[in-house]
């Protein structure tokens, strides 16, 4: 931990001597990056969330709006219920996306709409029936 500035001396030249000192103790000699150019970023306009996207990738995160969110949820909802292993299953499956394809049709989020209409549970079933018969 730093000492605090001392009364009477200017605030560059106490953080300049800081600098200096940690120079002396050598703690700027192994940091990551150290000689390698800065990133640059190729978009042309400024963003002004550029370090929370960087952060976000470098983590591993993803943020949709919540109605792409839940479209996605939907598709991969459908695809798991083809591949369910009973009707009972995929009804299930295809039944809990609904409830919460209907709550966001009448609460809709900020953001782009949602663009999607609850499934035909037995429209789903009958699909669902026709691949299994074609995979045996």
């Amino acid at each position: 931990m730093t000492e605090r500035k001392p009364p009477g001396v200017p605030f560059e030249s106490w953080v300049d001597r800081q600098i200096q000192d940690a120079q002396a103790r050598g703690e700027f000699e192994r940091l990551p990056g150290v000689g390698e150019p800065l990133p640059t970023e190729v978009e042309s306009a400024y963003d002004e969330l550029w370090w929370v996207k960087r952060k976000m990738a470098r983590e591993g995160l993803a943020v949709l709006p919540p109605a792409l969110a839940l479209r996605k949820e939907a598709e991969d909802a459908l695809t798991a219920a083809y591949a369910a292993p009973s009707e009972r299953m995929a009804r299930k499956i295809i039944e809990d996306v609904n409830v919460r394809i209907r709550d966001m049709m009448f609460k809709p989020p900020p953001g782009p709409p949602l663009g999607k209409k609850p499934y035909d549970v037995e429209e789903v079933v009958t699909e669902w029936r026709r691949l299994r018969e074609t995979r045996a």
